[in-house]
């Protein structure tokens, strides 16, 4: 028997992303962001409020980098999220952590994290319902400790983070339930099949 929940954000899983941009004076602007995805082959969407201060500073600099949150990092993951830098303009600085400005877009890349996409603002869409950063991916760097022996990153050795929004938890999938565009071929053999 299903149980009606009422409206809400019932997307599981979430990713956890850390965005970062340069402020006009140079200092390093970073928040926690669930809601965000890839919206083609080279771009990524951020559905982030346009009062952030990270988003304040993408404006500015129109480059931002997009890291991906790993399960030794995610006391700083979440820090990023609930501290603000509206109000604590050195909350990167009080972290602890570091930035390299990235050799391919005007941003910088924080090198805790193991993954990072170093991007271009291509766009910022703003209606009634929706404000998403866009940006064009120049490049992904990422720390060999999680690149496979194929030279591509390797889910099991990454151990991002996922946000629950059910219950507010951080989690890490590290079980490979099966193969994509390969778990599905005998339903998709039996449907061509039945025409």
């Amino acid at each position: 028997m299903r149980k009606d929940l009422g409206a809400q954000p019932a997307v599981f899983p979430m990713p956890v992303l850390m965005v970062a941009a340069y402020d006009e004076n140079g200092t390093v602007q970073v928040m926690n962001a669930a809601w965000g995805m890839i919206c083609g082959m080279d771009k990524i969407a951020l559905f982030i409020d346009e009062d952030h201060a990270t988003t304040k500073a993408i404006r500015k600099t129109k480059a931002f980098t997009v890291s991906i949150a790993d399960r030794e990092h995610m006391d700083a993951a979440d820090y990023y999220g609930i501290a603000t830098g509206n109000k604590i303009p050195d909350k990167f600085a009080r972290s602890g952590y570091h930035a390299e400005k990235s050799a391919h877009v005007n941003a910088p890349v924080i090198t805790e994290f193991p993954v990072a996409m170093e991007c271009e603002l291509a766009e910022i869409t703003q209606t009634d319902n929706i404000h998403a950063v866009v940006g064009t991916i120049k490049n992904v760097s990422a720390d060999e400790k999680v690149i496979s022996e194929n030279g591509k990153i390797d889910p099991m050795k990454l151990n991002a983070l996922i946000f629950d929004q059910f219950q507010a938890g951080y989690y890490v999938a590290t079980e490979k339930a099966g193969q994509a565009w390969n778990a599905g071929k005998e339903m998709m053999k039996a449907a061509s099949q039945d025409k």
